[in-house]
């Protein structure tokens, strides 16, 4: 009796240990995320190119998963350089907004 009472008491210690260290994306883990984040200036018929420089002091955000509500955010170095550390593998999505000049352009005139 008292094995058997051993016995289902390891497993459930097992079940319950092996089930709570899934991990998800979030802090908390030695993964790195990082890049440059780059400003292009289109001409004024938004049909090409023509500058690109890093985005300085600009704010960057990291969304965990499928989660739609932001996870965390940095600021872009003097390089236009971002780096968000300490969080466990798994996949995020990061975005960043920029100012836009105000055209009158309608969309269907864009290529």
């Amino acid at each position: 009796m008292l094995q058997k009472l051993f016995l289902i008491s390891f497993i459930t210690f097992v079940f319950i240990i092996t089930n709570s260290c899934q991990t998800t994306p979030g802090e908390g883990g030695n993964a790195q995320i990082k890049g440059t984040y780059w400003v292009r200036n289109y001409d004024p018929l938004i049909t090409y190119v023509v500058g690109r420089y890093p985005a300085v002091n600009t704010t960057v955000y990291l969304f965990f998963g499928h989660d739609v509500s932001l996870g965390t955010f940095v600021k872009t170095n003097a390089n236009g350089e971002v780096a968000f550390a300490y969080f466990r593998t798994g996949k995020y999505k990061v975005g960043a907004c920029s100012k836009q000049r105000a055209t009158s352009m309608q969309p269907s005139e864009f290529p």
